[in-house]
């Protein structure tokens, strides 16, 4: 039997950067992210390190704005009101999570939506609803980006959500929608979840439990893209990441499949960059 295409996130993120870096040069002016960041957790300054460089490959300008862990919500919000009133930023991040005490759903509602690259201001995430031109999640723009890298047709094909986050499953579901899928959404109380993914010509799993997705739950030349990024251990006791899908099991009955890591995870940090990008162009903000 013949195992499932690899979708490779890294190389088709690699294809966007080069596109990115021809439109900056387009843009002629300053490009740039601001990100914010709450205390000195090492994985989150790793996180931003890597930001910067894959800013600096196609040409933005990355500045990071780090508080201290003992921040309070107020300090949090005036640096985001002088980013947002800052006509030299052109793109504004925050990464997660926050500290207690600096309430999340406000700090993103906070951020203007012109420069909300990570489209997680309601009125981002609303517009999508609509239709309208909008900054859309960075990862549900990528797990987009990768069901039609397949050339699929997704105009009539039934595509199932596995998980509905904010920031993940719901605007998948409803980017899938507009591109006439017919669209069914699985959470934590759904009955018959094995029957409904074993129906699914495209299979999205958000739901963050390690191999959640058996191949006894896929169909027979489905597209999987794996959203999934947990930290699991070995028998060794070694710590590897591990995505949602039982990668080598569902990989010799799937069509398409997305490996984790080098899958979602490189073409979500590929969004970000190309939203920032898209800041710039729609907005026409002053160039120095």
């Amino acid at each position: 039997m013949a195992t499932a295409t690899i979708i490779d996130g890294v190389s088709l993120a690699n294809a966007v950067k080069d596109d990115l870096f021809r439109r900056v040069e387009v843009i002629g002016g300053r490009v740039s992210l601001d990100a914010v960041l709450i205390g000195d957790d090492q994985g989150s300054m790793l996180y931003a390190k890597n930001q910067a460089k894959a800013c600096e490959k196609v040409g933005i300008e990355y500045t990071l704005h780090q508080l201290p862990e003992t921040a309070p919500h107020v300090q949090v919000e005036e640096l985001i009101l002088r980013l947002n009133n800052d006509p030299k930023v052109t793109a504004i991040m925050v990464q997660m999570p926050l500290p207690k005490g600096v309430r999340a759903d406000d700090i993103q509602s906070l951020i203007a939506p012109y420069k909300d690259v990570e489209g997680v201001n309601p009125a981002n995430i609303g517009n999508i609803v609509f239709g309208r031109r909008s900054l859309v999640p960075c990862t549900a723009l990528a797990v987009m980006e990768m069901i039609e890298s397949t050339g699929i047709e997704i105009k009539g094909a039934r595509a199932v959500c596995v998980g509905a986050s904010t920031i993940v499953g719901k605007p998948v579901a409803v980017l899938l929608m507009q591109a006439q899928a017919t669209v069914i959404s699985t959470n934590e109380y759904t009955t018959n979840h094995d029957e409904l993914t074993l129906g699914a010509d495209i299979l999205i799993s958000a739901a963050g439990v390690p191999n959640l997705i058996r191949s006894k739950m896929v169909k027979t030349g489905a597209v999987v893209i794996d959203v999934g990024i947990n930290r699991v251990e070995d028998e060794h006791g070694k710590k590897r990441t591990v995505g949602d899908v039982d990668f080598d099991g569902v990989k010799e009955v799937a069509g398409f499949i997305t490996p984790v890591p080098g899958g979602v995870g490189p073409m979500t940090v590929a969004m970000l960059l190309r939203n920032t990008v898209q800041a710039a162009e729609l907005n026409k903000l002053p160039r120095t």
